[in-house]
């Protein structure tokens, strides 16, 4: 919800942009010149880059595959995205976060590297970016977690037979592995491996073992001011919102997360397809997502699963404030699977973008060769 602000900011200026100080409220004079032709010059820029991105991230190889489109999956249309560079590559299924947090409209930077790799799916869950536009609003009462799950095991197996694969592999990120983890547990037959990154663990113990973390971080970097905010509201739970805005700020700083959060907006005005819509839609979206905040409050490992059937991997930032590291690894420890592994890697909550290519490299060391052959 950082970026929320912003974009909520940003579209009022691009909808309303030279509508200040009007008197005539039903009859809003017209921008200045001068507005409009800054304006006008800015979308030109971006008009540019857009296209530029357009070619410099094409799938040009002959075997390679680049759809987007909508795909009928629990009774609605949702939005579904493939690219890869070979079709014989492993399928890999990414489950975006929120809720309601596509990274569609901005990851093609992070992503383009994965597509040699792999052949990658983006999917906007539920209530959430494009799929949120095709269906509006009224979707909301249908946004539960168990409905998003068998939504999720639906899209894999559509995969499955458009892309002729036996299965394919989840990389599921902070709430998406709520959803992921139900998938590969209701059907496992329909995955080679789970991967796990910004990896809810225990949604009960969750902030008490951010505030911990947080206030030792704070006292190690010798940072006074993290650490007379922080205890300042001390430990939750907390009465009020203020608790929980300042755990969310000091895990974004140490994190930096803040200055990764706003850069995605550019991002997203200069994606190949993209447009201030997308921004729009996934605000709307995680506002629309809110609704499933109160079903993953009682979110244990009990809950989660603690017995699986497939690999299961957790490839989690090594300073993750937000979904603590901490947390995440003693998750790892308590599973019971044929092959568990917890990998440490560099950054926080957002590490499988801010350190995408680190990411990638651990993909294809402990996961692709799962798929290969097969």
């Amino acid at each position: 919800m950082l970026r929320g602000i912003f974009i909520c900011c940003l579209a009022l200026f691009c909808l309303d942009r030279g509508a200040q100080g009007q008197a005539d409220k039903t009859q809003p004079p017209a921008a200045s010149p001068a507005i409009e032709l800054e304006y006008r010059k800015f979308e030109e820029v971006e008009s540019f880059v857009r296209r530029r991105n357009a070619q410099n991230y094409a799938i040009s190889s002959a075997q390679g595959i680049d759809e987007a489109s909508y795909v009928p999956i629990g009774g609605i249309e949702q939005w579904v995205t493939i690219r890869g560079e070979d079709r014989s590559n492993p399928v890999l299924l990414f489950l975006h976060g929120g809720p309601g947090d596509v990274t569609n409209p901005w990851s093609f930077a992070f992503f383009a590297p994965w597509e040699e790799y792999f052949t990658v799916v983006q999917w906007d869950q539920r209530g959430a970016g494009r799929t949120l536009r095709k269906t509006g609003p009224s979707v909301g009462p249908t946004m539960t977690v168990d409905r998003m799950t068998k939504d999720g095991i639906e899209l894999a197996e559509y995969l499955r037979k458009h892309l002729g694969k036996d299965k394919i592999i989840v990389v599921a990120h902070s709430f998406g592995t709520i959803l992921g983890l139900g998938m590969v547990r209701a059907r496992p037959e329909l995955f080679y491996a789970y991967v796990g990154t910004g990896q809810v663990a225990d949604e009960v113990k969750n902030y008490s073992a951010a505030y911990d973390a947080l206030l030792q971080k704070a006292q190690t970097s010798e940072n006074q001011h993290a650490i007379d905010e922080l205890k300042h509201v001390g430990p939750p739970p907390y009465s009020s919102g203020e608790g929980y805005g300042v755990q969310r700020k000091w895990s974004n700083r140490f994190e930096g997360a803040d200055q990764f959060l706003y850069g995605t907006i550019g991002l997203a005005l200069v994606a190949p397809g993209s447009s201030i819509q997308d921004i729009n839609d996934d605000f709307d979206g995680q506002i629309l997502g809110d609704r499933l905040v109160q079903q993953t409050k009682s979110s244990g490992p009990a809950e989660l699963g603690l017995e699986f059937s497939i690999a299961m991997f957790v490839f989690e930032g090594d300073e993750d404030f937000t979904t603590p590291t901490a947390l995440a690894r003693h998750y790892v420890e308590s599973m019971k699977a044929p092959r568990k592994e917890f990998v440490p890697i560099h950054g926080g909550h957002f590490a499988v973008f801010m350190h995408s290519d680190e990411f990638l490299q651990e993909l294809v060391k402990r996961v692709r060769p799962l798929a290969i052959g097969h």
